[in-house]
């Protein structure tokens, strides 16, 4: 069981390198969300309008999308090893591939290089609006590049390490009840009008499972300064300085890493339907940022996935 669960992600990790996440195939993770949506609209439905009935309705929502989530992906390998152990592996193999988004992060912010390069600042602000939840029609070449910078950099752990930690420890099922939730901060974590009540479970429970994963990466981040030809001193001293400079407890771990190991300044105030966010800043000033800073995000990323998936399958293997 435990070389299976390591082959399997390791063979997933390698497929997504390979493949990433093509637009013709289907992704499960849209299927949660179909799910999150159609659980949202009848929740709202069965409870008040109140903050009361709206808190009750968001923790519905965390145990019916997180229960049916892991309840349909263990279905999936039981009856795969029901037909042949072989379909249930395979199936797992494909299970991991599907959890990573390596790939899939490293091409959607590439756009926004290319873009970018291209001087083609409309393109690069449209491109960038695919992967954060930020307004980014005002945005300027700097906005544009360092929303992108810092989206690979939160998502290194979101997208990335927290989910082959989880699968790491249970396999894809525990990685889709991880997924499921991290779906739902994405989709209803918002501390507007209309989510901050409902979307109060999900963002809490979404804060919990990445407190520990958040921090990992982090460090594994740091390590991987040296092998990406990129800062490790300044990205040590800047996550400590900047790690809580956000108002999330975890989103800072890694961008704080990356604006020390960029030698730039992230974060900052930032529009979000139409209202402005008073933001701290991330980082130090030490240059511009330049959409250059793109690409060395990406190899910082691929490198720490690589390193963390070496460490923790051998931390997996021996013990």
């Amino acid at each position: 069981m435990r070389e299976e669960i390591l082959l399997s992600l390791v063979l997933g990790y390698f497929l997504d390198l390979l493949i990433g996440d093509p637009h013709w195939l289907y992704h499960p993770i849209r299927l949660v969300g179909k799910l999150i949506s159609v659980l949202e609209k009848g929740l709202r439905f069965l409870f008040p309008k109140t903050e009361k009935g709206e808190l009750v309705a968001g923790v519905f929502l965390v145990i019916f999308t997180t229960g049916i989530t892991t309840a349909v992906s263990a279905a999936i390998l039981y009856v795969g090893f029901l037909i042949h152990p072989a379909v249930k592996f395979v199936m797992e193999v494909i299970m991991c591939y599907q959890l990573l988004a390596t790939r899939a992060l490293r091409d959607e912010s590439m756009k926004v290089y290319e873009k970018l390069k291209a001087k083609d600042l409309p393109g690069s602000r449209y491109a960038v609006s695919m992967i954060v939840g930020r307004d980014t029609e005002n945005l300027d070449e700097a906005g544009v590049t360092k929303a992108a910078v810092e989206t690979v950099a939160e998502n290194t752990s979101d997208g990335i390490i927290a989910p082959m930690l989880f699968m790491m420890i249970g396999g894809p099922v525990l990685g889709f009840f991880y997924k499921s939730v991290n779906t739902m901060d994405s989709m209803v974590g918002y501390k507007n009008d209309r989510y901050l009540y409902l979307g109060r479970a999900a963002a809490k429970l979404d804060d919990i499972l990445n407190y520990i994963p958040a921090r990992i990466s982090a460090w594994m981040m740091i390590c991987s300064c040296f092998f990406a030809g990129l800062d490790a001193k300044e990205a040590h001293r800047i996550f400590k300085r900047d790690r809580y400079n956000h108002a999330s407890p975890n989103s800072a771990q890694t961008e704080a890493v990356m604006a020390g190991a960029l030698h730039v300044q992230l974060a900052g105030d930032a529009w979000y339907f139409g209202k402005l966010h008073k933001k701290k800043t991330i980082g130090d000033p030490i240059r511009a940022v330049e959409y250059e800073d793109i690409r060395r995000a990406n190899r910082l990323l691929y490198v720490t996935s690589f390193l963390t998936l070496l460490l923790s399958g051998a931390i997996r293997f021996f013990i």
